[in-house]
């Protein structure tokens, strides 16, 4: 799997996908709160990680998840009218895990049990600028892309 990874550029708002035969560019939104570790923080970590779960196989675009499971809604405005707390995960999650003990693994920077994800958001969302609550958000339609391009751990780097 060498040949194949994602890389995450905070500054630039831009995750790459490298295939063997192929790189795809896509813009994201990243953490509202910039970039950070800890537990709470509303940051998106930075550092090695890989994909430990993809959750949303074969779900129709705009699917609900909620605590990684599809709630059989479809994203609407009339839905985000009705719910306008909500943090949308759309679509498709790529669930993130660290590989740096004391960086992003384990203890009060553990990104995965900060539950952070790839995900999709509602179209209406702006991408390219920093707004989620420290996860990668992504189109819709993007989302699905990466989704069906890259194996669970696949490598995924995030720097600023």
């Amino acid at each position: 799997m060498s040949h194949q990874k994602i890389e995450i550029n905070i500054g630039a708002q831009i995750l790459t996908l490298t295939l063997k035969e192929k790189t795809y560019k896509y813009t994201i939104s990243s953490a509202r709160n910039g970039v950070g570790q800890k537990t709470g923080s509303g940051c998106t970590p930075l550092g090695e990680h890989y994909v430990r779960a993809k959750i949303g196989t074969d779900l129709a675009p705009n699917s609900v998840l909620v605590a990684r499971r599809p709630t059989g809604e479809i994203y609407t405005q009339d839905l985000a009218t009705k719910f306008p707390d909500r943090d949308w995960v759309l679509t498709r999650i790529l669930w993130l895990s660290g590989r740096e003990i004391g960086h992003n693994r384990l203890g009060e920077v553990d990104s995965m049990k900060r539950y952070i994800y790839i995900h999709g958001t509602p179209d209406s969302e702006p991408m390219g600028v920093p707004l989620s609550h420290g996860c990668i958000r992504m189109r819709n339609r993007d989302i699905i892309q990466l989704f069906d391009l890259i194996p669970i751990g696949i490598p995924v780097t995030l720097s600023v």
